[in-house]
């Protein structure tokens, strides 16, 4: 198995190794870079959606989509579809998956099935990285904030008209309930490192704040969080797997490749309640 860095803050490519067959000490070791570099992309595999399954089940709990269309044949993995005629994709901008839930993702599987000639690549920035960027003020400012996090903007009844939407990609808005609250500065459940927890698409305020007040500490929080050197990039081939650690990166998929069609399978697995940073 070799593993080569992405960039300086994050990410890691790994080849020579077959996730099908993989024993307890290769999967340790993914394991340690996984929580080391906080994006790892395993290149050349071959799985099924039952290998895809299996190696997701090695890190938790999968967690069963909501919103996203599944495969037909397997509901633990959710397709990632954009169509040649279809303009929009899914998660073209900066997130962070299942900030809405009480008990936040501990992380996503994707595995690429179709991908483009060109383009369609995913940006990840490390939110690890940025907060020890802040100034000693801005730290002290964020650290003991917390901020409340919906589903129901993204995904609710007001997205019924959206194109991914309407076209079957994304559905069941009734189902976009979940409200949830977390600390605006976390400490890894696993690494203890201090990480920024806030994003565009699900945060919708400060507790105390209303959504007014708080939009442009927001939005200040995501440009820091990514400036060119708290990221890094995949560029996807089919046969390659990306896992990113939801606790710990933004990400955004680049919608620049329009007339190709690009698939992916994703799986979600659960993760826990997430514990503040006492500073």
């Amino acid at each position: 198995m070799k593993v080569r860095p992405l960039s300086g803050a994050l990410g890691a490519e790994i080849t020579e190794v077959d996730l099908r067959t993989l024993d307890d000490a290769a999967f340790g070791a993914i394991r340690d870079v996984f929580l080391d570099r906080s994006v790892i992309v395993v290149r050349d595999q071959d799985l099924t959606p039952d290998d895809h399954i299996a190696f997701a089940r090695r890190w938790g709990e999968i967690n069963i989509n909501r919103f996203f269309k599944s495969t037909g044949t397997h509901r633990e993995i959710a397709t990632v579809l954009k169509e040649p005629d279809q303009e929009r994709n899914i998660g073209g901008d900066w997130h962070t998956d299942h900030s809405y839930d009480q008990r936040p993702a501990l992380g996503s599987i994707l595995y690429a099935i179709e991908t483009p000639p060109v383009g369609g690549d995913t940006l990840f920035c490390s939110m690890h990285s940025a907060y020890e960027a802040l100034s000693p003020g801005m730290k002290a400012m964020l650290t003991g904030l917390r901020a409340r996090h919906s589903s129901r903007v993204a995904f609710g009844t007001n997205q019924t008209g959206a194109e991914t939407h309407k076209d079957g990609r994304l559905g069941n808005e009734a189902a976009a309930t979940q409200d949830a609250v977390h600390p605006v500065v976390i400490s890894h459940p696993e690494t203890g490192r201090p990480a920024l927890y806030t994003n565009l698409d699900f945060t919708l305020g400060f507790v105390g704040w209303t959504d007014e007040e708080s939009k442009p500490l927001l939005d200040q929080i995501e440009a820091l969080s990514t400036q060119p050197e708290h990221t890094c990039r995949v560029t996807w081939a089919p046969g390659s797997l990306g896992m990113w650690d939801n606790r710990a990166v933004m990400h955004r998929a680049i919608n620049d490749y329009q007339g190709y069609r690009r698939l992916m399978h994703r799986i979600t697995i659960e993760g826990c309640e997430l514990p503040a940073h006492d500073g």
